[in-house]
């Protein structure tokens, strides 16, 4: 790996959400993918989002480091925001709970960054997240890469990548509570 390239821990959501960030992000880093969603419920959907992600990471021969699913320690750190709107302080808890163990793992596996493949969705408030991001980075020593991988057409171009390689595409963020 040549001296310029650094090593960064990429939280995905699912394998739709990835395709665009990856490739972007391949082209100056080495990618490892990360899958910590304890958030999606049920726990089929979550499973058919890993299976894809598994599907991802064979196809572009990536690495891959799945976290443990375990939604009801997720339910425990929402509790109280059940009935908040999407986009409101639950969404805002649920980035900081995955971004949080994303930026552990990029630390105890010597990663030299993070990021996150959220910032591709229009339902995600992409300042948000890099604002947590960079909040992690001050306390955890390890740099966030900031994003909007929606912009320039991003969106777009991860949902043509999904559909060129068939991965599933689910109609909601993932939590039992965005289900409509």
């Amino acid at each position: 790996m040549g001296k310029d390239i650094k090593k960064i821990l990429l939280h995905a959501c699912c394998a739709t959400c990835a395709g665009y960030p990856y490739e972007i992000l391949s082209e100056n880093h080495k990618v490892t993918i990360f899958y910590f969603n304890p958030n999606i419920y049920p726990e089929d959907e979550y499973k058919k989002r890993l299976s894809d992600i598994k599907k991802f990471t064979k196809e572009y021969d990536a690495n891959l480091i799945t976290g443990k699913y375990d939604c009801k320690s997720w339910e425990n750190y929402v509790s109280g925001l059940e009935k908040e709107p999407e986009g409101g302080r639950r969404c805002e808890k649920c980035f900081y709970f995955r971004l949080q163990k994303t930026i552990v793992v990029a630390k105890s596996n010597g990663f030299d960054c993070f990021a996150s493949t959220m910032s591709i969705s229009p339902h995600k408030n992409f300042e948000l997240i890099n604002r947590i991001g960079k909040d992690l980075e001050r306390q955890y020593g390890i740099s966030y890469l900031e994003s909007n991988f929606k912009k320039k057409d991003g969106f777009r171009k991860t949902v043509e990548i999904s559909k060129k390689h068939n991965f599933y595409r689910q109609s909601y963020c993932g939590c039992k509570y965005s289900i409509k």
